[in-house]
């Protein structure tokens, strides 16, 4: 029926004038609510999607972590020799490179993800990220092969780089969409236990090789088998993502586009004009989530791959000791970053990432200096510090960040919001840190680093909406029973009148 006189909607300024108004017109036109609307979770399948999802996430990291902890050792190895400190810094200039095509990789494989189905877009990324890591391990050595060698080391970081570029923003989506409204926090801690799974993997790899064989023969050839252990590490992580089905929420979009009325403009539009549509109509989103990824990826980089390094080159220790307290710490991480998870799902995400947040800004300084004290108590005291503040934004960004884009584009504008953020600000985190520090000969510049990236992180907190134990943008509820799903659309029923 059109619009009359005595329709509130034909007047949009008596919207804008009376937001109660602007309410009840909104409810007014709300479909009414039906069991078919509601996604029922099967707990099976919701883990089985963890499980893979994660399990990639693990390995992306387990990548960039070996290749974080041996920065010093492949400096050696692909450049020439002279200045520790420059073939240091061209080591850490090699880990930037891939971070640096992490943007192209979003915009290539995030709406294809959208266009596609989430599940063969994260298989691809699966196989690229594997044969480039494991063709690391195959690279001879500067001494060998000369100019070629670095060549070689930065066209399979950018391999790494390019496919990562899927891998984030796909795997987030996927546990997101999986997952029932409720615990949404708690399945996604999960994808952040896998980076953490990752990094202690790679870690503890390097420091059982570095200690059974010493300085000299990993600078040898012992530097190539974590390298090379990413291959068959890959196939597993393939085999498992290709069991999946698509997540319900693609599914239920997918179903809609079957239909041929006003969907099928919207398939159109969606087909031809992705990156166009992302950038136009998610723009804000996309600050905000550039925003939120800074802050997280400066600090994350910074304790979980700049650390070690730090210790060693700055302070004087050695390499094994430096990642057997990162270890530790990691360990400690893993036991409670699920609980975090729940946390976020019953008080909500803000409050959780604003603790993080929060906790950088204030804390850095002091986790610094007692680490500058020096000591395995001082130093295990400030990684714990920083490692807790940590913690609340790695148990919480996997939920909060799919939730800001609707479903049809979400995949796309979170990978491209993700990988520009991180190319910007998290990977060149350990050149940054390094170059600063050679520049001011202040070895507290990692805190003053951590303490901007906070401020600008507590000011994104404070913009972004409350999404805990809301369905996503653009789907449909999630629940976990059919008894739930029952209430839901009882209370959502019109009242009865007499």
């Amino acid at each position: 029926m059109p619009a009359t006189d005595h329709d509130p909607a034909a007047d949009p300024g008596a919207l804008r004038r009376h937001p109660r108004l602007f309410r009840a017109v909104n409810r007014r036109k709300q479909p009414r609510l039906r069991r078919t609307d509601i996604t029922v979770t099967d707990e099976a399948a919701v883990r089985r999607a963890v499980r893979a999802a994660s399990l990639g996430n693990a390995m992306e990291w387990f990548d960039f972590g070996i290749y974080a902890y041996l920065a010093v050792t492949l400096g050696h190895v692909f450049f020439p020799s002279g200045n520790d400190t420059v073939q240091l810094l061209s080591s850490f200039a090699t880990f930037a490179v891939a971070f640096l095509v992490r943007p192209l990789g979003g915009m290539f494989f995030g709406p294809m993800g959208d266009r596609l189905g989430r599940k063969k877009v994260l298989a691809l990324t699966m196989i690229l990220m594997a044969a480039g890591t494991f063709a690391i391990g195959l690279i001879p050595s500067y001494a060998s092969i000369g100019f070629w060698a670095p060549v070689l080391l930065i066209s399979f970081r950018m391999l790494q780089g390019f496919s990562t570029g899927g891998e984030y923003g796909g795997a987030s989506t996927f546990i997101a969409e999986y997952a029932p409204d409720r615990r949404r926090g708690y399945f996604g801690s999960f994808l952040e236990f896998g980076t953490l799974a990752g990094y202690v993997g790679a870690a503890g790899l390097v420091t059982a090789l570095t200690a059974w064989l010493g300085s000299d023969t990993m600078e040898a050839w012992g530097w190539r088998v974590p390298f090379l252990v990413a291959g068959p590490l890959g196939l597993v992580g393939l085999h498992l993502r290709m069991r999946l089905d698509e997540t319900p929420a693609f599914q239920r979009l997918e179903s809609d586009a079957a239909h041929p009325s006003e969907a099928a403009d919207a398939v159109e539009t969606t087909t031809k004009g992705d990156l166009a549509k992302i950038f136009r109509r998610q723009w804000p989103m996309l600050l905000l989530c550039v925003a939120l990824v800074g802050a997280y990826n400066i600090t994350d980089y910074m304790v979980l791959s700049y650390m070690p390094t730090y210790l060693s080159d700055e302070l004087g220790y050695s390499e094994t000791h430096g990642l057997l307290i990162l270890l530790l710490v990691m360990v400690l991480l893993m036991l409670v970053i699920t609980r975090v998870g729940r946390l976020n799902d019953r008080f909500g995400r803000k409050p959780v990432l604003m603790a993080g947040m929060l906790g950088f800004l204030f804390l850095s300084l002091p986790a610094f200096l007692l680490i500058g004290r020096g000591g395995i108590p001082a130093i295990t005291a400030g990684m714990l510090m920083l490692g807790l503040s940590l913690v609340c934004m790695l148990g919480t960004m996997s939920a909060a960040l799919p939730a800001l884009f609707p479903t049809d584009v979400r995949y796309g504008s979170l990978s491209v919001g993700y990988n520009l953020s991180t190319s910007l600000f998290g990977g060149t985190t350990p050149l940054v840190i390094t170059a600063l520090i050679g520049a001011t000969g202040n070895n507290l510049m990692p805190a003053y680093y951590a303490m901007g990236a906070a401020l600008v992180g507590v000011i994104a907190v404070a913009c972004m909406k409350e999404t805990a134990q809301q369905p996503l943008e653009g789907s449909p509820p999630s629940v976990e029973t059919h008894e739930e799903a029952a209430e839901m659309v009882m209370a959502r029923a019109p009242e009865p009148k007499f």
